[in-house]
C-alpha cells in the first residue's frame, strides 16, 4: 500500500509541458494556427443576401441614439402653462421630525411648489385648493439632482439651504472651581 502511494506521489511531481495543451484536439497554440492555415470569417446570410436599401435599415436600426445633455421637458410634460410660469420651485432639506430623537429621513431633498390660492371647503371646513401641483413633493438625494430637474422641466427654482447648527462642546465640571475671568475672583 506504502508503495502505491509513493508511486502516486512521484507521478504528481513529474514535470508537463506547458508549451502545448495536454488534451488538445486542433493545433492552434495560444490563438495561431501552427500549420499557417487560417479560418474564413463567418459571415451572416441575410447581411449577403439583403439590397442596399435593407443594409442602409439594418444599420440605422443598430446605431446609438445620441439624446443632447439638456433637455426641455415643458411641451410634452401635460401641465397647462398657468400653473408653472408664475411659479417658483423651492428645494430644501426637511427638518428633523420633532416627535423622535433619530436623524432617520432627513438625509435627502425634497422639492415643492408654492401655495396658491386655498379656501376652507364649507361643508366639512377641510382645507380645498383647485392646484393639482400643490401637494407633490419629490424627493432627491442632492440638491445639483433637483436643480436638474427642475430645469429640464422649464421650473424656475430656489434653494432653500438649512442653518448648520454650531457644534455643541461638551461642559466641564472643572469650570464650576476654576479662575473666573471676568471678575478675577478665585471660587475658593
Amino acid at each position: 500500500m506504502f508503495q502505491v502511494i509513493s508511486r502516486a506521489a512521484r507521478l504528481s511531481r513529474t514535470p508537463l509541458s506547458r508549451s502545448l495543451p495536454a488534451f488538445s484536439t486542433t493545433s492552434q497554440i495560444n490563438g495561431r494556427d501552427q500549420l499557417g492555415r487560417h479560418e474564413a470569417p463567418m459571415i451572416d446570410n441575410d447581411v449577403v443576401v439583403a439590397s442596399p436599401d435593407e443594409k442602409q435599415q439594418k444599420s440605422v436600426l443598430e446605431s446609438t441614439i445620441s439624446v443632447p445633455v439638456k433637455v426641455d421637458l415643458t411641451p410634452v410634460s401635460g401641465v397647462p402653462e398657468e400653473h408653472i410660469k408664475p411659479r417658483r420651485v423651492r428645494i430644501y432639506q426637511p427638518p428633523k421630525n420633532a416627535m423622535q430623537s433619530g436623524t432617520n429621513n432627513i438625509h435627502h431633498w425634497e422639492m415643492e411648489f408654492d401655495n396658491r390660492q386655498r379656501w376652507e371647503n364649507p361643508l366639512m371646513g377641510w382645507t380645498s385648493t383647485g392646484d393639482p401641483l400643490s401637494n407633490m413633493k419629490v424627493a432627491f438625494r442632492s440638491p445639483e439632482e433637483a436643480i436638474e430637474h427642475c430645469e429640464k422641466n422649464g421650473w424656475s427654482w430656489f434653494l432653500d439651504v438649512p442653518k448648520i447648527e454650531k457644534p455643541v462642546r461638551p461642559k466641564n465640571y472643572g469650570l464650576n472651581f476654576s479662575w473666573n475671568r471676568r471678575t478675577r475672583v478665585s471660587t475658593k
